[in-house]
């Protein structure tokens, strides 16, 4: 069926709504929802997303071809705006979505599915599967079928595909960014990664990679699909399969042989199977070449099989540069017809076509795939490489349950609490399946902060934000002696502070910051100093009752019970000998899984706090620090500085809490604040302030540790609290009431609403419409455009030449006043002065000269017809000539050790400005492949010729008919000469709190300079900036 462009972006607005709609909802998708979104199909077909539509001004920028979609592009423009929280978040969905259009090409099912049976069949089941690039899940999909169970990563970089995939797959790991932000404890831990994966000349930051010694993984970096091979390979563990659908571009570039042999250093090669370039016309409208690379990771291999050598080679076919492997396996390639054509770019290529359509591809690839894994798979390997993890997993599991840190009650202790404890446990296990807040288990923290809760308050040192549906496992990492005895919340209250059982109401009452606990602070506290502290809180009863001593028996009973087992602790580890104490501790110092609470502002060398049996507690940092989890690696500390850092932990994730929700939700958070302050005053009373020298080194060894010695800041010699503390810096609390001047009203109207907002403006002022626009005349405009004002910096910005021609039409069909006069008199007032063809500076290969003209020198200095074409989508030149003479191919011909590069050959680099990397080999290594290196020789040759083709083109230009100068500079000044600075003007601004008299008394500046001025008002319209010119006096 062919590719309907209409039905597939209506299909994309759909789903896009319907995502936007369950996000707002906040539930799963439905059945019916599930059947709909799989319809999404990606923008890879659907370049019209490229062009303007944000009003209906924009059509009129649109080609014929394109425009029966745009009412349905300005419907996804409206949909994603009304769905976007503010323009920020609007513009990062449109930009998205804009660069996923040159790769968005989605895989049919029956591809994904071939691939899935045929390694099913041969028993490679991935448990942990990962998808780098994994669009609407289409590979996804064809795994978990096998395998509902199977663990899935899946990475999306396009911010709404990426929303959707959360919605078909709620189960699964799906990430929202790009693959090269997977964190580097995930080396070597998938059975298998499969995609159709990205492609194009597109550099990926990647600090691994680009700083690699290896040059082949430094050549990956600058190529997304190379990349994409290595690091995937990274990512498996040994005997793990890499499946990549990509562009032959991969296997076919003779650039990429350093990338191809990176590949085989550490994998096999079972298959490589080239694809018919009509595989995605009917998915995404477009003919694209592909490949099917499948390896198997092999870091102990040693030497290379013959094809695995053919895989490195390039060689040539038909006057094309193909992968050797395909040259002596032509039966690796799928298709029913074969003819020597162009490629997107206009390149020469072979173009490869299958009449049996996506099924008829499909079958031809499972039959591929079956005889490439029967001759080359290494199931041993494979098989090895699962039971291999499957006893590390056993291992690592007995290790973190068999560690003194979470021991279980003995019988001694049973015995001790009697059997009350024990049936108590049992009965509110069963009546009361466990929840996130009865274990410190590892929780991973939604990205997205949540509201502060009653908790907040009631905890200043341990304010989490709590996990959204998370279930916990039966069996928790670390258990408090409050969790191994079943108490209920009110129970551990009692425990805690001694006090009685509260009585139910239905008032509300008012959240108290939570008392000091046994189980909460670095001191070995007791029942007698917090039954102290609580008698010193002043009462919460009613004065006019009276209060009569009652003891709390089951508080004191708790209390005394966990008292009997912590001295039993004590004793069994005073009658250890000191091998057995020091055995112990060291395994206690081993690193292990972190089962605390994971939070968003955790990173690598993170100080975090683990409570252990009873009153203990361990500090250390955090490693390997994943979204999914990460390693705590234990310090050993003196009690000072344990105590010290323990203190200082919750002042920062107070702070961390604090900033987010306040940049989340912009609103003010008094319980987090509350916090911060609390936790904060704690510290300082005992240890002094956080820049303190004694403090400094210490807080400096945590990652975070700069960011919070900035919670202090320096006035008269002493360190007080920064301005976080007492209101919030992420947001302007108090909006503008009234102003005093229109430009005043004109500055508080776009910092609000990011234009000229009349209702707003007349709000703060004592000045009507109509006065406003008079005062401000010269300053605003109006553009009829549009339908409003816009301020000068603004309106008299940009193309001037092109919105006044728009302007004079608009005139020209409908009626007008002076306001529409001033505006185009002020727009042709600024368009720059016309520059002549004398002026110009013309080089062959300016995108704005027709080809016609680069045709017509190209045959002048060849003798012969030269066409040359220009793809302004791939920006890039083809260049044809029908019957090559001695010119072309002897005069500006350039001979190197590998091939040839003839007149036309080098037409095209002079084009575009660059030379021919030439190479040439000076002996054999020990695989047998030829030593390259540069040929400087033969670049400097090619150099010389490119220079005699473009200077001849400046020497040739001005000898052309008669008119063509001026047609050159007609064609010149609307493109490129048209173009108009913003001006800023700060002048109108006043700084009513900068003290002018001590700058006029120190430094004589009596006022701010002009310069800084205007600096200041472009700051305030743009929303910020770069301020780097030079300051100039007044």
């Amino acid at each position: 069926m062919a590719f309907n462009r209409k039905a597939k972006l209506r299909d994309n607005i759909e789903a896009i709504r319907t995502v936007f709609e369950l996000g707002k909802a906040g539930r799963a998708a439905t059945p019916e929802e599930r059947e709909w979104l799989p319809r999404y199909c990606g923008f890879g077909g659907l370049k019209c997303i490229l062009n303007p539509a944000a009003t209906l001004t924009d059509a009129v920028q649109w080609a014929k071809s394109d425009l029966e979609l745009f009412p349905l592009t300005v419907e996804l423009h409206r949909l994603i705006r009304e769905n976007s929280a503010n323009e920020n978040e609007y513009k990062r969905y449109i930009d998205s979505l804009k660069s996923s259009v040159l790769t968005a090409f989605y895989t049919p099912s029956a591809v994904t599915e071939a691939l899935a049976d045929v390694l099913h069949d041969y028993n490679v089941r991935p448990r942990r599967l990962l998808e780098p690039s994994a669009g609407h899940g289409a590979f996804v999909e064809a795994f978990i079928r096998k395998d509902a169970d199977t663990d899935v990563m899946a990475f999306e970089k396009d911010l709404l595909t990426g929303k959707i995939l959360s919605c078909l797959y709620p189960d699964k790991k799906v990430r929202a960014e790009g693959f090269e932000r997977i964190e580097k404890p995930f080396n070597d831990y998938f059975d298998a990664a499969v995609s159709n994966i990205p492609f194009g000349d597109v550099a990926v930051f990647d600090p691994a990679f680009s700083a690699s010694e290896s040059v082949g993984r430094r050549n990956a970096a600058k190529a997304i699909h190379n990349y994409f091979f290595l690091k995937g390979l990274d990512a498996v563990r040994d005997g793990g399969i890499v499946a990549f659908i990509t562009s032959q571009g991969v296997m076919n570039a003779t650039r990429n042989e350093a990338v191809r042999l990176e590949m085989l250093k550490g994998a096999h090669l079972v298959s490589a199977i080239r694809l018919p370039n009509n595989l995605f016309a009917d998915h995404a409208g477009t003919e694209v070449s592909s490949d099917l690379v499948v390896l198997q990771k092999d870091t102990r291999r040693e030497g290379l099989t013959e094809d695995e050598k053919l895989f490195i080679q390039t060689g040539m076919q038909n006057g094309v540069s193909t992968n050797r492997y395909f040259i002596e396996h032509k039966d690796q390639i799928i298709h029913t017809s074969a003819k020597l054509d162009t490629d997107p770019y206009g390149k020469p290529a072979m173009v490869y076509r299958h009449d049996g359509g996506v099924e008829g591809i499909a079958t031809q690839l499972r039959e591929l795939l079956d005889d490439d894994l029967h001759a080359r798979l290494v199931m041993r390997l494979y098989s090895g490489g699962i039971r291999d993890a499957r006893l590390q997993e056993q291992q690592a599991k007995a290790q973190t349950t068999d560690t003194p840190l979470r021991t279980e009650p003995t019988a001694e202790d049973l015995a001790a609490f009697g059997a009350w404890a024990k049936e108590k446990e049992q009965r509110l296990w069963e009546e009361r399946p466990p929840k996130a807040t009865d274990f410190e288990e590892a929780t991973v923290v939604q990205e997205t902060v949540q509201p502060p809760t009653a908790v907040i308050r009631q905890e200043a040192e341990r304010t989490a934000v709590p996990p959204k549906e998370e279930k916990p496992e039966i069996e928790p990492p670390v258990m408090s002696l409050y969790d191994l005895f079943g108490f209920t919340a009110e129970e551990r209250r009692i425990a805690q502070t001694g006090g009685k059982l509260r009585r139910r109401s239905n008032r509300p009452k008012l959240a108290q910051p939570r008392q000091p606990s046994l189980f909460d602070t670095p001191t070995q506290a007791t029942v007698t100093t917090i039954q102290a502290e609580q008698t010193a809180q002043p009462s919460t009863e009613p004065a006019a009752r009276p209060a009569y001593s009652v003891e709390n028996a089951a508080g004191a009973d708790m209390n005394r019970r966990i008292a009997d087992v912590e001295r039993q602790i004590r004793e069994d580890e005073a009658r250890l000998t000191a091998e057995e104490r020091q055995r112990r501790h060291e395994e206690e110092m081993k690193p292990r899984l972190f089962d605390g609470l994971l939070e968003p502002h955790h990173r690598e060398g993170s100080f975090v706090k683990v409570n252990t049996v009873g009153a203990r507690y361990q500090i250390g940092y955090l490693k390997d620090v994943t979204r999914y989890g990460a390693t705590f690696h234990p310090l050993d500390l003196g009690k000072e500085q344990r105590e010290k850092i323990a203190a200082y932990i919750p002042v920062r994730d107070a702070y961390e809490r604090l900033y987010a929700y306040e940049a989340e939700y912009h609103d003010e958070g008094s319980a987090q604040r509350e916090a911060l302050n609390t936790c904060y005053d704690k510290f300082v009373a005992r240890y002094g302030n956080l820049n303190a020298k004694a403090n400094v080194k210490l807080l400096m060894m945590d990652t975070s540790g700069r960011d919070i010695l900035a919670l202090e800041r320096a006035e008269n010699g002493q360190f007080v609290k920064a301005d976080i503390f007492d209101h919030p810096v992420a947001f302007a609390l108090n909006g503008i009431t009234h102003v005093d001047t229109p430009e005043e009203a004109l500055s508080a109207s776009l910092n609000r609403y990011g234009g000229v907002n009349f209702d707003y403006m007349e709000s703060l002022s004592d000045n009507s419409r109509e006065e406003l626009i008079d005062e401000l005349k010269g300053r605003i405009f109006y553009n009829p455009l549009s339908g409003g004002y816009e301020i000068k910096d603004r309106f008299i910005a940009g193309n001037v030449v092109d919105k006044a021609e728009r302007i004079e039409a608009w005139m020209a069909g409908n009626p007008h006043g002076e306001r529409e006069k001033e505006a185009l008199a002020a727009l042709q007032e600024a368009a720059p002065r016309p520059i002549t063809f004398d002026e110009l500076d013309f080089n062959l290969g300016e995108r704005w000269i027709p080809t016609g003209i680069y045709s017509a020198y190209a045959s002048y200095l060849f003798d012969t017809k030269v066409s040359v074409g220009f793809s302004e989508s791939m920006d890039d030149y083809a260049v044809k000539c029908g019957v090559k003479n001695a010119k072309i191919l002897d005069q500006f011909c350039v001979k190197g050790y590998y091939r040839s590069y003839d007149g036309i050959a080098l037409l095209k680099h002079a084009l575009v400005n660059t030379v021919p990397d030439m190479t040439k080999s000076i002996g054999k290594d020990e695989h047998g492949g030829d030593i390259k290196v540069r040929d400087s020789e033969g670049i400097q040759l090619a150099n010389a010729k490119i220079d005699e083709i473009r200077n001849g083109f400046v020497e040739w230009l001005p000898g052309q008919a008669p008119g063509f100068p001026k047609r050159a500079a007609d064609m010149y000044n609307p493109k490129f000469n048209c173009f108009v600075r913003p001006q800023y003007d700060g002048s109108h601004q006043t700084f009513p709190d900068l003290d002018l008299k001590a700058l006029d008394r120190r430094f004589g500046i009596k006022d701010v300079y002009q310069s800084q001025k205007d600096c200041i008002w472009m700051l305030k319209q743009n929303g910020g900036g770069i301020c780097d010119h030079e300051v100039l006096r007044p």
